[in-house]
């Protein structure tokens, strides 16, 4: 039975029973019944916890254990995309860039997987939505793990011909600089010493010693080992990558035809023979049948001021010793 509540009345000096409303007596009924659902829910799981089987324990730590791995793991692929991110932009912008390479395009870096549902097999699983995700993210990881893994393929082979390029390319004096009398005619038109009149001069003429060593400035094959009524003694090597040089008036050749030389090889000494007046080398650096200024291709041995003074005493106009 319920406990009635009274209170005093000052104006009546009675007491006076206390009346509650429905609603509010509704609202605590409602309320009360709230809470023992509530104490009665919380105490269940509780309860249930307490009761669980070591089996449905074992189970329930493997799957927590195999949630946390899963954490885990999603984060590492995070990590490795970013690391391969980072990769490929250095790929495209410096490496292939420095190699003269196409970049590869970005839809073809992160191409998806087209066609039928690759994950079907993963689906009606408590957790298919995270496992399709996962494999998923590592399928597309994997692939542009593949495009840069044959693009670094390609760079290193890039790279190993560019080596080779470099050492081919002319690159030095045929004269060393100790042996040299001096320069004594460079690249353009000069007075011809026997024709007696203005003729191009392909070359770069060097006044030495008769018997001075000459040698090749850079890699290649040898392709003429021979005399001429105008070089006289003479040795062409091809370089490779549209690169001649020729090696004329020497006195002796040193060098075969068909003989692969290297840059430095000795292939003959300073001469007179053929058209020429005075003991000296005429040197011509082709590219494409074109004749170019042998100055340019001194980087190998010429300091910046050295180059200067050559240069300067190229552009003086004269005669040339051929």
């Amino acid at each position: 039975m319920a406990k009635v509540k009274y209170y005093y009345d000052a104006e009546t000096l009675s007491y006076r029973k206390i009346e509650v409303k429905k609603s509010v007596l509704y609202r605590k009924t409602i309320f009360g019944f709230m809470a023992v659902l509530l104490i009665a829910f919380f105490g269940f799981i509780g309860f249930s916890q307490f009761l669980m089987s070591p089996n449905e324990r074992a189970q329930k730590h493997e799957l927590d254990n195999l949630m946390l791995q899963y954490q885990v793991l999603n984060k590492r692929m995070e990590e490795s995309s970013n690391v391969l991110g980072q990769l490929q932009e250095r790929d495209n912008n410096i490496y292939r860039t420095y190699f003269e390479a196409n970049p590869i395009p970005e839809e073809q870096r992160k191409a998806g997987f087209g066609g039928v549902n690759r994950y079907k097999h993963l689906e009606g699983f408590d957790n298919s939505t995270m496992i399709k995700e996962l494999t998923k993210n590592v399928d597309v990881l994997s692939k542009q793990l593949v495009v840069q893994s044959k693009s670094l393929d390609e760079i290193v082979q890039l790279a190993k011909e560019k080596e080779k390029m470099l050492a081919s390319i002319p690159a030095i004096q045929p004269v060393k600089k100790e042996d040299l009398t001096r320069m004594a005619s460079g690249f353009g038109m000069r007075m011809h010493p026997i024709l007696k009149y203005p003729k191009m001069h392909n070359g770069m003429d060097f006044t030495a010693p008769t018997g001075t060593p000459i040698y090749a400035s850079g890699n290649g094959k040898v392709i003429h080992a021979k005399r001429s009524s105008t070089f006289g003694k003479v040795v062409y090597i091809d370089h490779g990558y549209g690169y001649t040089t020729i090696y004329a008036h020497m006195s002796k050749i040193k060098a075969r035809k068909g003989q692969k030389v290297k840059r430095g090889d000795l292939i003959g000494y300073v001469g007179n023979t053929g058209r020429s007046v005075s003991a000296h080398l005429h040197y011509e650096i082709h590219k494409d049948n074109r004749p170019l200024n042998p100055i340019y291709y001194y980087y190998g041995d010429l300091t910046p001021e050295e180059f200067l003074a050559m240069q300067k005493a190229a552009e003086e106009e004269g005669q040339s010793y051929d």
